[in-house]
Order: structure tokens, then C-alpha cells, then sequence
């Protein structure tokens, strides 16, 4: 490895130790989606989906 790999490395299991408890900590205490929230994330999820599905189809 070389000593770039080595510092990308490190800074990045420093970001996981760092970030990781804060980031338990939000999931713990965000709100709750309802129904219709979801809904408002997966019709668009699915509408993208299709749409690059048709664009592969036409190549």
C-alpha cells in the first residue's frame, strides 16, 4: 500500500468513529414518517425507476 492508500484509510475509519454515534443518535430520535410520507418518497423512486428503464430500452 502505498502511503496515500494508508492516510485514505485512516481518515475514513476516523470518519466511521466519528460520524457513527451521531448518526444512532439522529435515527433515534427522528420523527416517524406516516403513510402518506412514504408514499410521497416511493411514487417519485418509482417514476425515476421507469423512466431510466425506458431509456435503456432505447439503446
Amino acid at each position: 500500500m502505498e502511503w496515500m492508500e494508508i492516510i485514505s484509510a485512516l481518515a475514513l475509519l476516523a470518519f466511521i468513529i466519528i460520524l457513527f454515534p451521531a448518526a444512532r443518535e439522529r435515527i433515534k430520535h427522528s420523527p416517524q414518517g406516516t403513510s402518506s410520507d412514504w408514499m410521497g418518497f416511493v411514487i417519485p423512486v418509482i417514476v425515476i425507476a421507469l423512466f431510466v428503464t425506458f431509456l435503456v430500452m432505447l439503446v
